[in-house]
């Protein structure tokens, strides 16, 4: 796949849309721009005494609706052009589940795996000074993604106070609790995928509860480990997983009770999992299974693996993992698909809340946070069916519909000035 891949896919899904709305073609092409693009090359001073120049990003899509939120990730193969597609993605998702943020997304060219904390540390102090002047509670507010986690997010908030003068837990989110973060934050995304499985399931018909169901997850970090814990909690069988380098199936299903006691919190172990076969990554995603679960990264289900698909129903824990032409094969094949903007919003909504709760200063109990983030990702996926039914289009379609032109609509009443 070309870097570009992913932006494609992003100005697509945009133009798809917009053919069942009533929209400008002059805001349609703002649409497809972002508002700034930050670019920064800074130093870095690594464990063994040298200095290493690392790439970083910080692109703000769109912020109509308010200051703009995305993550930050960690990856050697981040680009401007992937950030741009994820900022845009953003936007759509906040529109979607009425959260009064914009989009954005963010990010450094690094190999985490390679690294020392130390390093890591001394990474994200330095990027963090780098953004500085663009970021704030009311400005754009990042989080964590990709190989990123509360300990990111808490250096992040940590250097951002030093140059202000004083705290401000506000500026992040995915924080560690003791420094304000939110309870049901760390779980927010994978809750919000296993949510949206739910509801589907009962909208296609295939019952009232995941009871019996095979699973297969690609991705075991934050998003894929938390979904399979609740999977698991359910009754569903989850019979593959997998990380970066391989997987695990077992078609009864795997024994996921040690694998699920979170390495550090942030990934769960594959080590642990026995009467298993290892298998590829690719092996994985052709796994027989009622519900697939890419939770890992862009562009794994494509068009050349599309057609070898064999589940029921794909529900997208990642951002961007299902290619145009993939979406188009699978819908000709009926297989339904919950788009990503829709699956994994619970991060992007408890990020919210995190939020509310630092401008705020109070503290809400997890018994809040879980009823109001259910409420939001359940309302959203019945607006989503209701679209698509009354236009006759694909739940990512309309997803997109009411995402797009919630912000299209905010646009058009602001207006430009000057």
């Amino acid at each position: 796949m070309k870097k570009s891949k992913i932006l494609e896919t992003a100005h697509r899904y945009l133009e798809t849309a917009t053919k069942y709305m009533d929209i400008d073609d002059d805001l349609l092409k703002l649409l497809k721009h972002c508002k700034r693009e930050i670019l920064v090359h800074f130093p870095v001073k690594m464990d063994d005494g040298t200095m290493k120049v690392f790439t970083g990003y910080r692109v703000i899509h769109n912020a109509t609706l308010g200051p703009s939120k995305g993550g930050i990730r960690y990856h050697p193969d981040l680009n401007l052009e992937e950030t741009r597609a994820l900022a845009m993605l953003m936007s759509w998702k906040a529109a979607l589940v009425n959260i009064p943020f914009g989009g954005a997304k963010g990010g450094v060219q690094c190999d985490t795996k390679v690294m020392s904390e130390k390093e890591l540390e001394n990474l994200t102090r330095r990027f963090t000074w780098e953004i500085a002047p663009f970021i704030g509670r009311d400005k754009d507010i990042p989080a964590p993604d990709m190989y990123t986690n509360p300990k990111v997010m808490a250096w992040m908030m940590d250097t951002y106070s030093i140059l202000k003068g004083h705290s401000v837990p506000e500026v992040v989110t995915g924080k560690p609790l003791e420094l304000g973060g939110s309870v049901g934050r760390f779980e927010a995304t994978g809750k919000s995928v296993f949510l949206s499985t739910v509801e589907a399931v009962r909208h296609m018909g295939l019952g009232n509860s995941l009871e019996g169901l095979k699973i297969v997850i690609q991705g075991s970090g934050n998003v894929g480990g938390t979904a399979a814990r609740f999977f698991h909690d359910a009754g569903a069988k989850v019979v593959g997983i997998s990380n970066s380098k391989a997987g695990r199936y077992n078609p009864n299903g795997l024994n996921m009770a040690n694998a699920l006691n979170f390495k550090d919190q942030y990934e769960c172990s594959l080590s642990y999992i026995e009467d298993c076969e290892c298998i590829t990554n690719e092996e994985l995603l052709e796994l027989e299974c009622d519900i697939l679960v890419p939770a890992a990264v862009a562009n794994q289900i494509h068009e050349n693996n599309a057609s070898k698909l064999r589940c029921r129903l794909l529900v997208e824990g990642a951002n961007s993992p299902t290619t145009s032409e993939a979406d188009d094969i699978l819908f000709d094949r009926g297989i339904p698909v919950v788009p990503d903007i829709l699956a994994n919003a619970g991060g992007l909504t408890v990020s919210y809340f995190e939020w509310v709760q630092n401008v705020q200063e109070l503290l809400w109990s997890e018994a809040k946070v879980s009823e109001r983030l259910e409420k939001i990702i359940r309302q959203a996926f019945h607006q989503v069916v209701s679209v698509a039914e009354e236009k006759k289009v694909r739940m990512r379609t309309a997803a997109y519909i009411l995402g797009v032109e919630r912000v299209a609509r905010a646009m058009a009443l602001r207006g430009i000035y000057p």
